[in-house]
């Protein structure tokens, strides 16, 4: 059976422990049952969203090597 797991952090502020936690997680979990790991960057609140944010979350993944 195949399944998706997947990271959707909102872009509105800095990357923190919570975050890296969920997805590291979720990425072990889809690595180790043979699933696919997605990353979806939300967009319900466009309003607070900056392109930095959305930049430090790319970097903090490529950082910690999780491919997605």
């Amino acid at each position: 059976m195949s399944f998706r797991a997947r990271f959707a952090p909102s872009p509105t502020g800095q990357v923190h422990i919570g975050n890296i936690r969920t997805a590291i997680f979720n990425w072990l979990f889809t690595r180790h049952s043979g699933g696919e790991f997605l990353l979806r960057i939300e967009d319900t609140d466009l309003e607070r969203s900056t392109k930095q944010a959305i930049d430090a979350l790319f970097d903090c993944m490529n950082w910690l090597g999780l491919d997605y």
